[in-house]
């Protein structure tokens, strides 16, 4: 972890994340009836447990609005939940005031275009090796593994390192 890396990682009081290339591997099912199935990682769903627990806000930001987003952020108590944002920034922007929370507070997590104009407001900005890549040129961070197989569990891994709260948060695993 670079300095840099270190220093804004542990300035995080908000994780964000968008869904479809992140959370996901971007696949999208759809069944002939219209409804979309979309694979999570239960990596990932330990991982924002555990950010939420070591005291980190965490929150979905996505393009899309899906009935299976909506029961995966009810299942895993995700403290915020935007969805069919048309205008990311706004929607980021929004939520960051309402909370109180300055844009170096806050870590976003994306993959495409629609995600570059809060990876350049935000405080921590980090993407999948999977991304576009004027996203990777973008971001602070690529994580090592790839969207839908525990990039997000890596994301809450660092800050939770960086803050210092890591052991204590697996220390029920680790008797």
């Amino acid at each position: 972890m670079t300095p840099d890396l270190l220093r804004r990682a542990r300035r995080i009081r908000l994780a964000l994340f968008d869904v479809d290339g992140v959370m996901t591997d971007g696949t999208l099912f759809i069944s002939e009836g219209g409804e979309t199935f979309k694979p999570f990682n239960i990596l990932d769903g330990l991982g924002l447990k555990l950010l939420q627990s070591s005291g980190v806000a965490t929150g979905i930001l996505t393009g899309r609005a899906s009935a299976a987003v909506e029961a995966r952020v009810a299942e895993l108590s995700i403290d915020h939940c935007i969805t069919g944002a048309a205008d990311k920034l706004r929607s980021y922007t929004d939520l960051r005031i309402q909370l109180g929370l300055d844009d170096e507070e806050v870590c976003y997590m994306g993959d495409d275009l629609p995600d570059l104009p809060v990876l350049r407001r935000c405080g921590l900005a980090l993407c999948p090796p999977g991304a576009v890549s004027l996203i990777r040129d973008q971001v602070h961070c690529i994580t090592q593994v790839g969207a839908g197989k525990g990039a997000v569990r890596e994301v809450c891994e660092l800050i939770m390192q960086a803050q210092g709260t890591w052991d204590e948060q697996v220390s029920g695993y680790t008797l």
